[in-house]
């Protein structure tokens, strides 16, 4: 089989040295891939959001199944357009895919069916998310609502931290569109990890857990990037932990 795997970063660099192993697999094609990814499949030189070029060439070179890395591609819809086409895709639909896209609907959601979630607010004007910080302390978590390609969110450990980046992200210095809106949590300690399953609606299927690490220097310091490197599974998740979250989140 062909396949088409979107994205050009280490996520996808790990999907493609995966889905090589496979002895169905005859050829892979990335768009755009990147160095090290060409030692494995054919780069191909179309953007992730570059949605009908990318049906074109899936069309085009008779592709059996298509795996979608990054966000952007995903909350424009690519999976419904290419299921529209009668295409094999790996990744959520348009609408499911908001739940990524917008911080604010994600954790609304998490609140109307009582998901465990942090303490929030949503704010689009500086002076009520001031009276929300003051109100909630430091630290305190800044989030662009939108998609800033895993840098969005700032842990501000002092009141003028937390109000220079809400006012940076809503003039739309900091991210641009993405920050029109801000989600202010308040500050979680512990340690994190992500909890992945796979679900068509009815079932789900437990993937391993993961740990990646944003900060772009040693030791968690210097400002978030979308991930300096992640490990699977994450220790952190024991069995118990794990039965928990089935139980309680997912």
């Amino acid at each position: 089989m062909k396949v088409l795997v979107i994205g050009g970063g280490g996520r996808e660099h790990a999907l493609v040295w995966k889905i090589a192993h496979s002895p169905l697999v005859e050829k892979i094609y990335c768009a755009p891939g990147n160095p090290g990814i060409a030692t494995l499949a054919e780069n191909i030189p179309l953007g992730v959001d570059e949605l009908d070029k990318l049906l074109e060439f899936a069309l085009r070179e008779n592709i059996d199944l298509t795996v979608v890395g990054p966000e952007q591609p995903l909350s424009l819809g690519i999976v419904d357009l290419f299921e529209e086409q009668g295409l094999k895709v790996f990744g959520p639909r348009k609408n499911a895919a908001f739940i990524e896209a917008s911080k604010a609907f994600s954790k609304d959601l998490m609140q109307k069916y009582q998901v465990p979630t942090a303490a929030y607010g949503v704010f689009s004007h500086l002076e009520p998310a001031v009276e929300f910080i003051d109100k909630t302390g430091v630290p305190i978590v800044v989030k662009a609502d939108g998609l800033a390609a895993g840098k969005g969110v700032i842990i501000a450990q002092t009141r003028d931290e937390a109000i220079e980046a809400v006012s940076d992200m809503l003039s739309g210095n900091a991210f641009g569109s993405a920050g029109s809106r801000v989600v202010i949590e308040e500050f979680l300690t512990g340690e994190e990890a992500s909890f992945l399953v796979i679900t068509d609606g009815k079932h789900v299927l437990p993937l391993a857990s993961a740990q990646d690490h944003k900060a772009i220097f040693d030791n968690d310091q210097g400002p978030n990037t979308g991930g300096m490197g992640a490990y699977s599974p994450a220790p952190v998740v024991t069995p118990d932990i794990h039965n928990t979250a089935m139980r309680e989140v997912i």
